[in-house]
């Protein structure tokens, strides 16, 4: 694929006003059902979540989304402004967390499997080690390095048109996982290059989940 798109001058929306003359003004619950802390079905949603995709830019504007998933409840509720998100061992690139020491603006979205429904909450975040906090988050005796504590400037739920229009949940639109190549291969392919021995490849895989199984925490 040719690469150097660009979008035509003439095309581009380069300010606000033009953007929104494309668009009917925003309904007035839009507006309304942003809060500055959580309620009792926040409170609630965050409690089942699995699942959390953290958004933090860095100090020259380079953005980034970390996902973060451990068991419902994993995300604890410090008060109604404030929640904690454990750090678990990943792969200590430490973009998110080197963005929050830079920049503590954040973005969060969390998802509840089966739910169509999403949360966003955005706030200011911290990373913290105070022990009683990691001990409250320890899972088989191993607790984080640190935590992710976040204070809360807006809360809201967002709607269900992009999980049904992605049918993300529908049994009937699950994709075969076998149909692209395995995390190893996809990297290497595109990198120093795959070995082209099946079972070198195929060792390699198996020691990826060897990894996964030692590492989770």
């Amino acid at each position: 694929m040719a690469e150097g798109y660009q979008v035509h001058p003439d095309h581009a929306i380069g300010d606000e006003a033009r953007l929104r003359a494309l668009f009917e003004p925003t309904h007035a619950l839009a507006v309304t059902k942003c809060q500055n802390r959580l309620g009792v079905h926040s409170e609630a949603f965050i409690r089942r979540s699995p699942f959390v995709c953290i958004g933090t830019q860095s100090p020259e504007g380079k953005a980034d989304v970390s996902p973060r998933g451990d068991p419902p409840g994993f995300v604890e509720i410090l008060d109604a402004r404030t929640i904690a998100i454990p750090d678990r061992p990943g792969n200590n690139r430490l973009d998110t967390l080197s963005n929050i020491v830079a920049n503590p603006s954040v973005g969060l979205l969390f998802v509840i499997p089966g739910f169509d429904d999403t949360l966003r909450l955005n706030g200011r975040a911290t990373l913290s080690t105070e022990p009683a906090l990691l001990t409250r988050m320890a899972i088989n005796g191993k607790l984080p390095k640190l935590a992710i504590v976040v204070h809360i400037d807006e809360v809201f739920l967002h709607c269900a048109k992009a999980f049904r229009r992605s049918q993300l949940w529908d049994p009937a639109a699950r994709q075969d996982r076998r149909e692209l190549p395995s995390l190893m291969k996809f990297i290497l392919d595109e990198t120093s290059g795959a070995p082209e021995d099946a079972d070198e490849m195929r060792k390699l895989d198996e020691g990826l989940e060897q990894a996964y199984q030692s590492s989770m925490y």
